[in-house]
C-alpha cells in the first residue's frame, strides 16, 4: 500500500488507516471481485450507451479493427465518465496506486456467445521482472502500477467466458510462458486458474501483472464489460493514440524520420492499452 505525501510516494502503514479488503486481497492474489457496485438501474443506463456506442460509431481506426470494441468510451458517455470515477471503485484502487492515480485507458467489450477466449497473458510488463530463481522478499509489498477493471453489464458464468486468474502470478516477476500461451491448465506456483464470475453491476479487477485470459464461452450470452484501466499518475495514459495526441510540434513529427526517433520523441505504435 502507497500514499503520496508532497510530490513523492512513501509506504502506506496498515494501522494507519482502514483499506478494504479487497485492496488487501488485490495486492496479495492479484485480483478481487466487487460485489453490487451499480444499481440496476445504473446497468441498464450503460447498456443502452453500448448499444449506441455500437450502433453509431464503426470499429476505430488504427486499432483492434474488429467490431467487439469501442475505445475511450468516458470521451463518447457521460455515464461511463462518471462511472470510470464510482467510489467503491476508487476505494479499492487508490490505497495500491495513489490518490492521484488516473484513468490510462477505457475499452467497451461486446463478445458474442460464440467468443472464442483469448491467450494467457500479463497486461503490461510484468513491471518487476526478474530470474524464477529469485524470490521476492515478502517484507518488501509488491509494487502495483495499474489495475484493470471489468465494469460487469450482464451476467457473465462459466458459460459465458468469463475472466480466470491465476493467483500470484503477478509476483512472479515473468511473462506467462510462450509454450503456454493456450494451455487451459495452466498453473503458477501450484495454484490453478480462479474464474471470475460475476453478475451485472459486479467490477472484476486484476493487478496489470497477473497472469490471466478471456476463457471460452460455452453456450452462454457472451460478454458485455466496461473496461476501465487504472494507472498511477507516473504511467501515461493511452486513451487515445500517440499519433493522434502528443506533445510534439508538426516539425518534430516530421523530424521523426525513423521508428526509433519516433518511439524517442513519444510517437509509438499501439501495444498494451492502446489496442
Amino acid at each position: 500500500m502507497i500514499r503520496r505525501v508532497g510530490k513523492n510516494l512513501t509506504v502506506l502503514e496498515p494501522d494507519s488507516r482502514q483499506v478494504p479488503e479487497a485492496s488487501v486481497q488485490l495486492e496479495r492474489d492479484g485480483y478481487a471481485v466487487l460485489r453490487n457496485v451499480l444499481s440496476a438501474e445504473e446497468v441498464t443506463a450503460l447498456v443502452a450507451d453500448a448499444d449506441h456506442a455500437f450502433i453509431s460509431r464503426g470499429p476505430d481506426p488504427g486499432r483492434r479493427g474488429d467490431d467487439e470494441y469501442r475505445y475511450e468510451m468516458l470521451n463518447h458517455s457521460q455515464l461511463a465518465h462518471r462511472t470510470v470515477g464510482h467510489p467503491r471503485i476508487l476505494e479499492v484502487i487508490e490505497p495500491l496506486l495513489g490518490n492521484d492515480c488516473h484513468v490510462i485507458a477505457n475499452t467497451l467489450w461486446r463478445n458474442g456467445p460464440d467468443f472464442e477466449g483469448g491467450p494467457w497473458h500479463c497486461d503490461a510488463g510484468p513491471h518487476v521482472p526478474r530470474p524464477a530463481d529469485v524470490p521476492w522478499d515478502d517484507r518488501i509489498p509488491y509494487p502495483v502500477f495499474a489495475i484493470g477493471a471489468h465494469i460487469m453489464l450482464r451476467d457473465c458464468a462459466i458459460a459465458d467466458g468469463p475472466t480466470a486468474a491465476l493467483s500470484g502470478s503477478h509476483r512472479s516477476g515473468r511473462p506467462v510462458p510462450v509454450s503456454q500461451r493456450f494451455d487451459p491448465d495452466l498453473a503458477y506456483d501450484g495454484r490453478t486458474a480462479v474464474m471470475l464470475e460475476a453478475s451485472a453491476g459486479d467490477v472484476v479487477m486484476f493487478v496489470s501483472d497477473v497472469w490471466h485470459r478471456g476463457t471460452p464461452a460455452k453456450g452462454g450470452s457472451g460478454r458485455l464489460f466496461l473496461q476501465v484501466h487504472y494507472g498511477r499518475r507516473d504511467i501515461a495514459q493511452r486513451i487515445r493514440l500517440t499519433a493522434d495526441v502528443n506533445h510534439l510540434s508538426p516539425e518534430a513529427i516530421e523530424w521523426a524520420d525513423t521508428p526509433r526517433r519516433r518511439e524517442l520523441v513519444g510517437l509509438h505504435s499501439p501495444f498494451f492499452y492502446d489496442a
